[in-house]
């Protein structure tokens, strides 16, 4: 199962790997039902989970009925406990919506919910990031997981997600991280996918950030805050919703 998927995620691309693997995982779910594992976002509970990564498979990380990853599971946790989501009225940009994601946002009555991507199948909105198609100051919240490492210029990005988004807003923005770098690595010149999957870790990264990454953010105008949320929950919580231990969350707000 291991090598499926890796060889899956290493050689189909996303968005087909997206319309289909769902309807798979669902199936492998009947076979996994148990009560070491639960998933926060549906509460559905599981002897093991699958496994995921690309060059270094992850045991436990697929729960296989939403489709959630650790890091999703983590930032469910962290909108409950640390943030609005849930309580206010609010206008919701949702950049490459994840899978286990969308339909629960989309019947959250109190969300004016629009999600937008290149490619992805599930996008209401067909948009570059870079160039943003909404006016200034449009979104109390903007969501982007697992994007910035794949863009040209990562830094006008984040200033298109800060413009877009109201004063008094907030987004999160996680990306794979280096936490053994204090500084981002980024070589335009590389283009063989082969060394960018070595330097960078997938074949279709541009870059690899590290520690300063928080540093890039508020240098597109946002206050940021790494929290270390994961280290306020129990470790009985961390194994049973399997999160990702270490993980920071880069809560991003404009003043």
């Amino acid at each position: 199962m291991k090598l499926i998927i890796s060889l899956a995620t290493r050689l189909i691309p996303r968005h087909y790997l997206q319309h289909v693997s769902h309807f798979f995982l669902q199936i492998f779910s009947l076979f996994m039902r148990g009560n070491k594992f639960e998933d926060p976002i549906n509460g559905k509970t599981y002897r093991k989970l699958l496994p995921y990564g690309r060059m270094i498979s992850r045991e436990n990380a697929i729960a296989p009925d939403s489709m959630s990853l650790e890091r999703h599971r983590l930032m469910w946790l962290f909108m409950k406990e640390k943030t609005n989501f849930f309580t206010a009225d609010l206008k919701f940009l949702h950049i490459a919506p994840e899978y286990c994601f969308i339909k629960l946002f989309k019947g959250m009555k109190n969300l004016d919910y629009t999600t937008g991507d290149l490619i992805s199948p599930w996008a209401d909105v067909k948009m570059d990031v870079h160039d943003i198609p909404m006016d200034d100051n449009t979104f109390d919240v903007v969501i982007c997981n697992h994007v910035l490492e794949h863009v040209d210029d990562s830094h006008k990005v984040m200033t298109e997600f800060y413009r877009v988004m109201k004063p008094g807003g907030w987004g999160i923005f996680q990306v794979p991280i280096d936490t053994n770098n204090p500084n981002t690595e980024e070589d335009k010149s590389i283009t063989d996918p082969k060394e960018r999957e070595r330097l960078y870790w997938q074949d279709d990264h541009l870059r690899l950030f590290g520690l300063d990454y928080g540093k890039k953010l508020a240098a597109a105008g946002f206050k940021v805050t790494e929290s270390e949320f994961i280290n306020e929950l129990s470790p009985e919580l961390v194994e049973r919703y399997a999160l990702p231990k270490g993980e920071i969350v880069y809560f991003c707000e404009k003043e």
